[in-house]
């Protein structure tokens, strides 16, 4: 699993946001990673149907493969994620605690044993990939990658990362099409099925408010930023 005994953590349940409010607080969140000094699990809707791309994607490349718009580059890597009825959420894991030390591969797969774990106390069966499915070409949900999460041989569950001096930050999201379960009560299955976990609602600072509206204007609301490449 993603935790280790008598953890404490964060939750954050942002509700529906914008497409570049919800990438600003996810990098923001892993900004004061070190100082909150705890992880972050985070969950999050959209205002409006959207797509995000992997930071070191090209936006005109993007462009051509779907018709979602606004275009929003991540502050993590990976391929093109719809977000038309996904369930998204984040993970921040600051640099003091086991997790951000451990190498992506394994990271990736502790993220997605969590998240089968939630899956199969609401009761829905799901196995890994066994490997890399190369079809569609940076996109996330066409194909998969070892350690994504299928359901009935199909992928429901993706996730991209980005670690740096300040933390590791995972972005992740669900397709749920198929899914007898409701997004509500998976979100609250990821915690259930953490008793080893202290979970405490996570009240957003004034200045990491303040720093949200800056990375909206100056990236994530800016056609010239994700345009950048």
């Amino acid at each position: 699993m993603f935790h280790r005994v008598s953890d404490t953590w964060f939750y954050l349940d942002s509700g529906i946001q914008s497409p570049e409010v919800n990438m600003a607080v996810d990098e923001a969140l892993l900004e004061a990673s070190a100082a909150l000094g705890s992880p972050i699990l985070r969950t999050y809707g959209w205002t409006l149907l959207a797509a995000t791309f992997g930071y070191f994607q090209h936006h005109a490349e993007i462009e051509a493969l779907t018709l979602l718009r606004p275009l929003i580059r991540r502050p993590t890597g990976g391929g093109l994620v719809p977000h038309e009825a996904d369930w998204t959420y984040s993970v921040v894991v600051p640099p003091c605690h086991d997790r951000y030390r451990v190498s992506a591969e394994t990271s990736y797969r502790l993220q997605h044993e969590w998240l089968q774990s939630a899956f199969t106390a609401v009761g829905v069966a799901t196995e890994f990939a066994p490997c890399c499915d190369s079809r569609g070409p940076g996109q996330c949900f066409i194909g998969a990658e070892k350690h994504d999460l299928l359901h009935r041989g199909f992928k429901i569950a993706g996730a991209a990362q980005r670690r740096n001096r300040l933390g590791l930050l995972i972005q992740g999201s669900v397709q749920p099409k198929g899914l007898e379960v409701s997004r509500s009560r998976w979100e609250s299955a990821l915690r259930e099925v953490c008793p080893e976990v202290a979970w405490h609602p996570l009240v957003v600072p004034t200045a990491l408010e303040a720093r949200i509206r800056d990375l909206v204007v100056e990236k994530y609301g800016s056609e010239a930023y994700n345009r950048r490449r």
